[in-house]
């Protein structure tokens, strides 16, 4: 169970990770050696996953992201598992989630342009097994980004 002292951690590490501990220990009005008992014990239970670093990705050249809404054919019994071991093999997949319900995968795509889109959607993604239907969503833009949770 998360306390008071714990949450106001994870609040302020969330909203900067790259904050020295003495910093975040002031802001959660802790010392800097229980801020690091906290967080040691945090990360061995599983509660802080990792740090990470987010790439833009248009940064580096993309410009194009397409969202594929994939239905399965689940008459074969190893469709999903199959599915999501090679799509995870194809570089340009920045995301797979699944569902319940008439969807069953969704993918992010990222391309350098459309051309680029076109040649790794023949090449990559209508190669992967056991596809039913494909519908595509071409992304937009971007209202909201939210990685952190509430605290």
């Amino acid at each position: 169970m998360l306390d008071d002292l714990d949450r106001r951690i994870l609040r302020y590490l969330q909203a900067e990770p790259d904050m020295p501990l003495s910093d975040l220990a002031e802001r959660a009005a802790t010392t800097p050696s229980v801020a690091s008992r906290r967080l040691s014990r945090m990360r061995s239970d599983g509660t802080i996953v990792s740090k990470t670093v987010l790439i833009d990705w248009a940064a580096l050249g993309y410009e194009v992201e397409v969202s594929l809404r994939v239905t399965l054919d689940k008459t074969q019994p190893r469709a999903f598992d199959a599915f999501i071991d090679a799509a995870r093999d194809v570089p340009e997949v920045i995301e797979i989630q699944t569902f319940l319900g008439r969807v069953d995968v969704r993918l992010s795509v990222v391309a350098r342009d459309m051309a680029d889109y076109q040649q790794v959607y023949r090449d990559r993604i209508l190669t992967l097994p056991h596809i039913a239907e494909v519908e595509a969503l071409m992304h937009v833009a971007r209202i909201k980004t939210n990685a952190g949770v509430p605290i």
